[in-house]
């Protein structure tokens, strides 16, 4: 059969808020894929819950159903459960189901069927997703749902047709955010065809398109007829809950490993980056420092950036994320989050204790088979270094997800990173003989040969002071003593930090320093005369 169905991919993470509602209001149907071991995710329950409110129907997918630990119909219990709880219809609460085995290319609507092909999933669609109602004979209406860049053509605006034609170089007008309404002309229109773009001269009603040629244009505006111009309600973009700052790398290994360094590369792919991401806001930093303050909507939004970045040749150093508060009705509000944890039962206690201190409030707490859920609703500075500390205090065994919930008051101090950090009072290279004077009273993030620098942070304290170390320092040989003849030398892994990490672990006065091949942290002033001077200046 021939199947003619676009598939659209949501991301799966509150960071992406306005994009998920944007994503679903292109499309007639969902279709809910959930793990028939691990049930459905918090990812799963953002989305959903979108989905839910705008009305769609979700078809439910139990995929992986070949593996031995698939708990399927449990897991479609746990479904049932969640749809119940983000309150579904009587109509969506009646889903279909199909069991697929993804790798294999199958799909079932019993788990005991044999399965020969996707079929299945297909025929559920078709049967189940009304299709798009035919409104040709109306005025031209399409809305920006999503934006591209090219450098040929410029910004791509996508979304769907909603009624009437879209016509290449036809009279249209661009009904914008501020109300006013201006010509246009298309210069590019394509079609989606399964994964590819196809250059047409006509897209039809309901059809998703790119449209290339109208510079200014972006999310929510709406594209219409010259004749009777038609705005469409406006979407909402999601404000930044976080921002970070994004200055040039200027540390001793500055140039060594990236291709693009300078204050004018760093500002033309942060608006370059502006051209297509709606939620990004970008401020020049002043007070004679070459960066800019970037505001995103979380963590995972910057840090996404920051990794494309890196592996476009980018070299940056970035600070401190810190969250943007706002003043609602005269009262200091703040962000707060809902953080869905899963632990051994043995380390439950520990982890209620840790989010007390971060100003954590308990919505939920369920025991079963030696694992403890939990829901907790927490200001995002809460969370800002939290998973380094999560993951050492349930040594590894923990699992951790956690998405933007709203806006509440300001929930008052929360205590910072505890212990102090190790650093490189010398540039050179790491030696093993200094670093294992070191393990003992600290825990390492290089191992011996590293390239280190001074101001470079090697490791964190056991203690909550900042201790000056020397990394590089070498075993003295004598005529009577070799370099290698007393005790073997042992050292203990070091800890090598993800970016995400990285960001979550650094303090007010440091930095990551990010390019293409290594992470490093470091203290913003590299030597202890300026750190000194500074502190006393604060």
């Amino acid at each position: 059969k021939d199947y003619k169905i676009n598939i659209v991919d949501t991301p799966g993470h509150a960071d992406f808020g306005s994009e998920v509602e944007r994503v679903l209001k292109m499309v007639d149907g969902v279709l809910l894929l959930v793990d028939a071991q691990e049930g459905p995710m918090p990812q799963t329950k953002f989305v959903l819950s979108k989905s839910l409110k705008l009305g769609l129907r979700p078809i439910v997918i139990i995929n992986k159903i070949d593996k031995k630990g698939q708990r399927a119909h449990k897991v479609i219990d746990q479904v049932f459960d969640l749809f119940v709880k983000l309150d579904a219809t009587d109509e969506q609460l009646d889903f279909p189901i199909v069991y697929t085995i993804s790798r294999e290319g199958l799909a079932k609507y019993e788990m005991e069927d044999k399965g020969k092909d996707l079929g299945p999933l297909f025929d559920t669609i078709l049967k189940h997703v009304a299709p798009y109602p035919d409104k040709s004979s109306e005025p031209l209406q399409m809305q920006v749902t999503n934006l591209a860049y090219n450098d040929y053509v410029g910004r791509i605006a996508i979304g769907r047709v909603g009624s009437g034609r879209l016509l290449k170089n036809s009279g249209i007008v661009l009904c914008k955010r501020d109300g006013s309404i201006g010509p246009a002309k298309i210069t590019k229109l394509s079609i989606f065809e399964g994964l590819k773009e196809v250059e047409v001269d006509e897209a039809q009603c309901g059809d998703l398109v790119a449209v290339a040629g109208i510079p200014e244009i972006t999310i929510g505006e709406t594209i219409s007829s010259a004749q009777d111009p038609k705005p469409l309600p406006l979407l909402k973009i999601d404000e930044p809950t976080l921002t970070m700052e994004f200055i040039v790398n200027d540390s001793p290994f500055a140039g060594r490993e990236g291709k693009y360094v300078t204050s004018r590369h760093l500002k033309e792919r942060l608006e370059r980056e502006l051209q297509t991401d709606v939620g990004l806001k970008l401020e020049p930093m002043g007070n004679n420092i070459e960066g800019f303050k970037v505001s995103g909507r979380g963590e995972l939004h910057l840090s996404i950036l920051l990794e494309k970045m890196r592996r476009q040749g980018y070299e940056v150093q970035v600070s401190q994320p810190k969250v943007i508060f706002k003043t609602i009705n005269h009262e200091k509000m703040e962000p707060i989050e809902q953080a869905v944890i899963a632990v051994p039962d043995e380390f439950a206690g520990t982890v209620i204790e840790m989010m007390g201190r971060r100003r954590g409030e308990m919505l939920d707490m369920m025991s079963k088979n030696g694992v403890t859920n939990l829901v907790f609703n927490v200001p995002t500075r809460g969370l800002l270094g939290f998973r380094a500390e999560f993951i050492m205090n349930t040594k590894g065994e923990g699992i951790l997800n956690h998405a933007f919930h709203k806006y509440e008051r300001y929930k008052g101090d929360i205590e910072k990173r505890k212990n102090g950090v190790l650093i490189s009072m010398v540039t050179g290279k790491s030696a093993s003989y200094g670093l294992n004077s070191l393990q003992e009273r600290a825990r390492l993030f290089i191992g011996p040969g590293v390239a280190v620098y001074e101001g470079m942070i090697v490791g964190e304290n056991s203690r909550t002071s900042d201790m000056v170390v020397n990394p590089c320092k070498e075993k003295k040989q004598t005529n009577i003593r070799a370099s290698g003849a007393d005790e073997a030398i042992r050292l203990t892994p070091p800890i090598i930090f993800s970016l995400e990490q990285a960001l979550e672990f650094i303090d007010n006065d440091e930095l990551v320093e990010i390019t293409p091949k290594s992470i490093r942290l470091r203290k913003k002033f590299l030597t202890e005369n300026e750190r000194s001077r500074a502190q006393k200046n604060n």
